[in-house]
């Protein structure tokens, strides 16, 4: 006798899945603040544009959790996915409107309107943001995943963009300190702007996960949207429509 498919998880299981991913929030949304304070202080005394953007990114972040948490905040399962739109609606308008300031402060940095300064306070931050951020983003990743919801997805990946910034913010402010390279600061903040514009297109498309079954998938075995091996990526009109026109063995894929 063949055994039966998993359609993802059950009632209880999502309700432990939304608690953790709320917590995971909160943790982040806390060390963004700091973060957000903390590298934007910095980069103003230094002149950093690339140091500026990233504590603006952290806010984007906080923004971004945030509309995760209020997502997350319902506790039935359809109301949690009625808002799944407008949260990624959100965290995509935050990557867009990062991306637009940091490209204009790194113009005007590159065309001689001021040199960065060394700040060591930037460079202990870039340096702890690139220890803790991953596995914060790991954690939440793989609860998004389990329970299918794209907007957590999208925002764990919000928080290894950090990561990626973080990495290249310190190159930045390590290149400069080091060897006098004033425009490696403006260099790596447009990194950072062009990571955002593809991470927010992603967003506002929206693509919706399927749940991953309990029994839990590997990295390798998920695809480029965090959805499990085998699941199409779709948007949330093409998910309605489907729907609409599935029948009730269809509904679950």
């Amino acid at each position: 006798m063949p055994e039966p498919i998993s359609l993802g998880p059950t009632p209880s299981r999502r309700a432990q899945l939304a608690r953790r991913i709320r917590l995971l929030v909160a943790v982040t949304i806390t060390y963004n603040v700091v973060e957000a304070i903390v590298a934007i202080t910095a980069g103003t005394i230094a002149s950093s544009t690339a140091l500026v953007g990233f504590g603006l990114d952290s806010v984007i972040e906080v923004s971004s959790a945030a509309a995760v948490a209020w997502q997350f905040s319902a506790r039935e399962h359809a109301v949690r996915e009625a808002r799944e739109k407008t949260a990624l609606r959100i965290i995509a308008i935050s990557f867009f409107a990062l991306a637009a300031y940091v490209t204009v402060e790194s113009v005007r940095a590159l065309t001689g309107t001021g040199e960065a300064e060394h700040s060591t306070p930037g460079i202990v931050l870039a340096a702890l943001s690139l220890a803790v951020m991953p596995f914060l983003s790991a954690a939440q990743r793989r609860a998004g995943r389990e329970l299918g919801s794209a907007s957590a997805v999208a925002d764990s990946k919000q928080t290894l963009l950090c990561t990626y910034l973080s990495a290249v913010l310190l190159v930045g402010l390590l290149a400069n300190s080091l060897f006098g390279w004033s425009w490696a600061d403006p260099i790596a903040a447009l990194v950072i702007a062009a990571v955002a514009v593809k991470e927010g297109r992603e967003a506002w498309r929206g693509h919706t996960c399927c749940a991953v079954p309990v029994t839990g998938v590997s990295e390798a075995a998920t695809d480029d949207c965090g959805c499990a091996s085998g699941c199409t990526c779709r948007g949330p009109q093409e998910e309605s429509s489907d729907r609409s026109s599935a029948g009730p063995d269809r509904m679950a894929r």
